[in-house]
């Protein structure tokens, strides 16, 4: 799946879920680190588990934030 982003240096996330369990996550754009960080922690996790911990993380003064952005796209699969 292809979730545009709004709100964020990041304009696009592709997901791959399997069964309930993130299989892979890639940003377009972003903070390239920090990105690919939060890619390999959810890598394995339950969607669900996934929303828990990353829905309403803010970045700075945003409403939102990528970790946000990725939530949002997980919920949106449900």
């Amino acid at each position: 799946m292809k979730y545009q982003t709004q709100g964020t240096c990041s304009t696009a996330i592709d997901i791959e879920v399997s069964d309930g369990i993130i299989e892979s996550v890639q940003f377009t754009g972003g903070c390239n680190g920090n990105l690919k960080g939060i890619c390999s922690l959810v890598q394995g996790m339950k969607v669900d588990d996934a929303i828990s911990k990353l829905k309403g993380i803010k970045c700075g003064f945003k409403s939102t934030s990528c970790p946000d952005q990725l939530a949002r796209a997980l919920e949106s699969l449900q």
